[in-house]
């Protein structure tokens, strides 16, 4: 290989580095970990031990393979190896800049043709000052900067070449790479020169700023400490003198506060302890922040504070009328209450859980049953509470710590016997932080709320004279121990002419105010509130149709204020042009009049619900086929029901090997929609029974009751609910289980007139009032409208 006069060979293997750059006449440490620098720099060493060493440039597009290094680098030669487990330590001492031309082999390293690159110097007096500015900077940086020794600066001012001076400096300071890579390309000295006065001068400003900042943080801290020493030097003059010491005016603020608050006697007396702490705390420590909070949530809250009850029972009455429509049940249960309480005012009373429904108006009950007692009103959603602390709190030991939810709620009131309701205690979640259930089981029991204890205050707290009142669409998610402690109320969907009344009465007038136009404005017939009821929405509560009538007030509204202002009178069929098309229609009678397709009732956690059962047969081989997201309970109901059928074919008129050749379908629309439950095991059989005797069901009929094998009608649950969504879909004929008799005394009068309810206790009775011209000995079974059988 040739070497020039000043050694550097014409080609040399071409170290690339990520984060160095290498001047001429220093020495830096490269860290290499892959295998082919390994190689490269042992090679180097077995040789001349000269490389060249190039810093990788950015890439322009990642996707491309390979490394590009800069067209300028340094030659250099290696003065020290140091292998170890995290890779070889490379010192390499620069010799001069060069250029990296064409490569001659890429395998297995990179080696280029290079050449020396000439400085171009020009010895002025511009030059020499260029150079003693470079050298008062860095002096200055020096100085200010922590990682720099004083002993650079004294190097700096013995080196008189400014080339040399400049990589001298620039190699030292802790600049970007690609700044230092810009020097290392500048040949021109003065050029080099500016460069470098113009990064000197963007670290200095930056140690300045870090100075700063530095000087700041120690002023605060010596500061600090200087008041310390000054307060303790005062404690000790006044020891000596006899002399009381004065109190902090926030010390003297809480102890009034503590005197003037009636608290029970370990509470001020905990309040008192953690004073007295707090006055030996420096003010500026984490912990005096921490006993501080503690002492005000002290005495934020209500230990002794109670609002006067209003035990007037024709005025509650009359404000639970005011607000509420219908919902006999609960408002005699809370005039109870208050009657109880007028009597016995230490008396504890229950905990009322409001269960149905969404949109019944469980959460608007709670305020209207403050308001007639004359109490604070305070809501608590435990919808997807999952950590036990929301309840009982965090202890202090953590940063940021609070009181639990119930506590909040409590000082929120600023009393200590308001209405605190729980909302949605149904969808209380359980994780690795706790069971929040099982911490209200204590909030919730009247012989042990009485001493409360939150994690935080760990003092307790008498939960004894709140009223709580929780709310659930559904009561089988919630434990029984907490079920237990509670007194159910159940508030069941609304039947279409209290939705009505409650329409005219609270929806309308609140609907007309929140969207800005006047009563006289606006008026809807009774035709088209039906209407929206029955066509529009289909619910158990009163929130879409709320919503309907706010879509109805909105189109109102825009005419309005496009100035056609005058009075607008709803009629159902101006419905379409604000509502749209029906969303619901009554195809009872269309879906049921061919056989194999039933109605059946069902309930849901929103309410009661009508389904369709269809069933149909195709050749096959005996097998049942079942479709629609049904449930394991559902599935063999199903099959009961089949095997009933295959046990009295002689009774249906079937014959006896009607299943030989044929495979049964039984399908629940909506196949989305997931179901479970035995109450639709009576639905299933009649639907096979019609399908394999070609007889159609009644029209306008619906059933639900759980069977056995025998053919028996088992009872079942949610009857109220089932029986309101009958009546909402236009059922007029519900065949329902004997013992379910008791249930239908809870019905609005209205839908007793409305329905023929058919007790059956056998599956011979039900197939005999669902099929047409089925079983003529059992004629007189059928009932009138209003009656039972």
């Amino acid at each position: 290989m040739k070497k020039k006069e000043n050694g550097i060979p014409d080609i040399l293997p071409v170290l690339p580095v990520q984060e160095s750059v290498l001047f001429p006449r220093m020495i830096v440490p490269l860290m290499i970990r892959d295998e082919t620098s390994v190689q490269l720099v042992d090679e180097a060493l077995q040789s001349n031990k000269l490389i060249a060493v190039s810093l990788i440039q950015e890439a322009e597009d990642p996707e491309l393979e390979g490394e590009r290094v800069y067209d300028v680098g340094t030659a250099g030669q290696i003065v020290k190896l140091n292998k170890g487990e995290e890779g070889t330590m490379v010192a390499v001492q620069g010799l001069a800049r060069i250029g990296i031309g064409e490569a001659v082999a890429t395998e297995p390293y990179l080696k280029a043709r290079v050449w020396e690159l000439e400085e171009q110097t020009v010895q002025d007096q511009e030059l020499e000052a260029m150079a003693a500015n470079v050298q008062g900077l860095f002096k200055l940086i020096v100085d200010l900067s922590p990682y720099l020794p004083q002993e650079l600066a004294q190097a700096a001012r013995n080196v008189k070449d400014p080339g040399p001076l400049a990589d001298l400096i620039v190699s030292t300071l802790n600049l970007d790479r690609y700044k230092k890579q810009e020097i290392l390309e500048s040949l021109d000295v003065k050029e080099r020169m500016s460069l470098l006065t113009v990064y000197l001068n963007e670290e200095l400003e930056l140690q300045k700023m870090g100075q700063k900042i530095q000087d700041k943080v120690k002023e605060g801290m010596e500061r600090n400490q200087h008041e310390y020493f000054l307060r303790e030097q005062l404690k000790a003059i006044q020891d000596e003198l006899g002399m009381e010491e004065e109190e902090p005016s926030e010390i003297a603020e809480l102890r009034e506060r503590i005197e003037q608050k009636v608290l029970p006697a370990e509470v001020r007396d905990a309040a008192e302890k953690e004073l007295e702490r707090l006055s030996r705390m420096h003010a500026f420590s984490s912990e005096y922040t921490v006993s501080r909070t503690y002492l005000d949530w002290i005495l934020d809250l209500p230990w002794e504070e109670s609002t006067e009850d209003t035990l007037d029972l024709e005025i509650a009455g009359e404000v639970l009328e005011k607000h509420h429509y219908n919902l006999e049940k609960v408002k005699r249960r809370i005039l109870e209450y208050l009657a109880v309480r007028k009597l016995n005012p230490e008396h504890k009373g229950s905990i009322l859980c409001l269960a149905g429904p969404p949109g019944t108006g469980k959460t608007s009950l709670g305020r209207s049953i403050a308001e007639a007692m004359g109490r604070y009103f305070v809501r608590m959603s435990l919808g997807g509470v999952r950590d036990e602390a929301e309840i009982r709190g965090h202890r202090r030991t953590y940063v940021g710590s609070l009181p639990g939810r119930i506590i909040q709620g409590i000082k929120r009131a600023g009393s200590n016997n308001p209405v605190f309701m729980l909302d949605e205690i149904d969808k209380v979640g359980a994780d690795f932080r706790g069971d929040p259930s099982s911490a209200l089981l204590e909030v919730l029991d009247p012989e042990q709320n009485v001493a409360f204890s939150d994690h935080y205050l760990e003092l307790d707290f008498d939960l004894s004279k709140v009223m709580f009142i929780t709310t659930a669409n559904q009561l089988d998610p919630v434990p029984p121990p907490l079920r237990d402690r509670m007194e159910v109320l159940e508030l069941s969907g609304y039947i279409e002419d209290e939705k009505v009344s409650i329409a005219e009465k609270f929806l309308i007038p609140r609907q007309i105010k929140a969207h800005g136009l006047k009563k006289k404005q606006l008026a809807f017939r009774r035709s088209a509130l039906r209407k929206i009821i029955r066509e529009y929405t289909r619910e158990a509560g009163l929130r879409n149709l709320e919503r309907e009538i706010g879509s109805v007030c909105r189109g109102v509204a825009r005419k309005v204020a496009e100035g056609h202002d005058r009075k607008y009178v709803i009629t159902a069929d101006e419905l379409k042009e604000y509502l749209g098309n029906p969303k619901y229609t009554m195809d009872v009678v269309e879906r049921t009049s061919i056989p194999g397709v039933v109605t059946g009732l069902a309930w849901t956690p929103t309410g009661g619900d009508i389904l369709f059962i269809e069933a149909t047969k195709m050749p096959g081989k005996t097998n049942l086929v079942l479709t629609g997201q049904l449930g394991e309970v559902m599935k063999e109901s199903a099959q009961a029901a089949l095997s009933y059928i295959r046990s009295n074919t002689c009774d249906l008129g079937l014959q006896e090997d009607f299943y030989k050749d044929v495979d049964l379908h039984i399908h629940v629309p909506a196949g989305a929609i997931p179901k479970d439950g035995p109450s639709a095991g009576v639905t299933m059989l009649t639907a096979l029974a019609s399908l394999l005797t070609g007889k159609a069901v009644r029209s306008k009929t619906a059933m639900t009751g759980e069977i056995t094998l025998r053919g028996s009608v088992l009872p079942v649950g949610g009857i109220k609910e089932k029986v309101l969504a009958a009546s909402r879909s236009g059922i007029r004929h519900v065949i329902l289980p004997r013992e379910n008799h008791n249930d239908l005394e809870e019905l609005p009068e209205k839908v007793k007139k409305q329905i023929s309810f058919h007790e059956v206790s056998r599956m011979s009775e039900v197939l005999s009032l669902a099929l047409d011209g089925h079983g003529k000995e059992a004629g007189g079974t059928a009932q009138t409208k209003g009656g039972r059988s």
